[in-house]
């Protein structure tokens, strides 16, 4: 039986991503693992897309960011992106979580509490590959099956051998 990381390197998908992150170490990182990386000029500024799972993710590093974050035009950005995208994820890249990563953060999270939008802390690129790639592929349509038959088996296994259903049996 194979293990989960080799299972999850030899899962190739179809990504497309910004042009802004053309020379990003992420699409970099993305392309040494063989997934087909599509540039666009169309989506919004860092962005990847995985067509197949529909999800897609934003990346955003708070260094490149004016000191105040309202006047950048990043909650414009976030809600457009909120917007397009139904299944959305923001990567906020916190190294350090300094003064300025944490209010981001802050203001991010209260200003969009009640949408879709899934916010990920991440650290390095690597722990940002691994996350997109593990949720992209755990959405997409022929790995949703199956998680879906495992945990219906799972809950099958569990009430069956659960003792309260043996009473009801017994009873029966």
């Amino acid at each position: 039986m194979s293990t989960v990381k080799e299972t999850t390197l030899r899962w190739k998908t179809t990504i497309i991503v910004s042009t802004s992150l053309q020379k990003h170490e992420l699409s970099r990182m993305l392309s040494a693992q063989q997934h087909r990386i599509r540039f666009s000029h169309s989506v919004q500024c860092g962005t990847l897309i995985f067509p197949q799972s529909g999800t897609a993710f934003m990346f955003v590093d708070p260094h490149d960011l004016p000191e105040s974050s309202e006047e950048s035009g990043l909650i414009e950005q976030i809600k457009n992106f909120v917007e397009v995208h139904r299944n959305s994820f923001l990567l906020l890249y916190a190294p350090f979580n300094g003064k300025k990563e944490l209010e981001t953060l802050s203001l991010i999270q209260h200003r969009f509490f009640d949408s879709s939008l899934r916010i990920l802390p991440v650290r390095n690129n690597a722990e940002i590959v691994k996350g997109i790639l593990t949720i992209a592929k755990a959405t997409s349509k022929p790995h949703v099956d199956n998680i879906r038959e495992r945990m219906s088996m799972a809950r099958a296994h569990i009430v069956e051998s659960s003792p309260v259903w043996e009473m009801l049996r017994d009873m029966l």
